[in-house]
């Protein structure tokens, strides 16, 4: 009678990035600059934008990072689902996450701009983020500072690292992520 080795389970790197911090600071920026630093990996996903009009934010545009467009939300579109004043263009949101290659086998680095409620009003956005965190891929995201489900939960994953960005660290977490990226994704570099 043979003795069979007991599987210990793979220790869990922290290779995913979420960035938080307050309205404003500057999440959207720090990850474009990251993924400008990381472009020769040819990272797959999108950052959103500030639609303003006549110098009034008017509602938020999604950008991919191959250049494609879409629009989130926007105080003018109709549309059933609301967070704070703007109205969220829920399919307009789906279609523009089917252009982009986020589960292509190629695609090994992801950047998402934001997990947050207007995102998560997506049932399609939910079953696609929970399946990248899920796999190998590396994930680099902001997401929402307060908010409870998905956000709260995502926040509390074992493979990430958590970094909330303000006023006295803002220029230097980009080093700051992109050795920690390093450190943990040697296979990336």
């Amino acid at each position: 009678m043979g003795m069979f080795p007991i599987k210990k389970p793979m220790a869990l790197t922290k290779k995913d990035i979420l960035i938080t911090g307050i309205p404003g600071i500057g999440k959207t920026t720090l990850i474009r600059k990251l993924s400008e630093e990381l472009k020769d990996f040819h990272p797959a996903g999108f950052y959103t934008s500030e639609v303003r009009e006549k110098g009034i934010r008017k509602g938020f545009e999604l950008i991919s990072l191959d250049g494609g467009k879409g629009l989130l939300s926007h105080i003018d579109i109709k549309s059933p689902y609301r967070i704070g004043k703007y109205r969220v263009d829920i399919k307009g949101f789906e279609d523009f996450l089917d252009s982009i290659p986020f589960l292509d086998p190629a695609t090994r680095l992801i950047f998402i701009d934001e997990i947050g409620k207007m995102e998560l009003l997506s049932d399609k956005f939910i079953r696609l983020l929970k399946e990248i965190l899920n796999s190998e891929k590396v994930v680099i995201a902001t997401i929402s500072l307060k908010g409870d489900g998905l956000i709260a939960e995502t926040k509390r994953r074992d493979n990430i690292r958590l970094f909330e960005i303000t006023k006295n660290n803002r220029d230097s977490l980009l080093s700051e992520i992109l050795k920690e990226i390093k450190k943990f994704n040697p296979a990336l570099f």
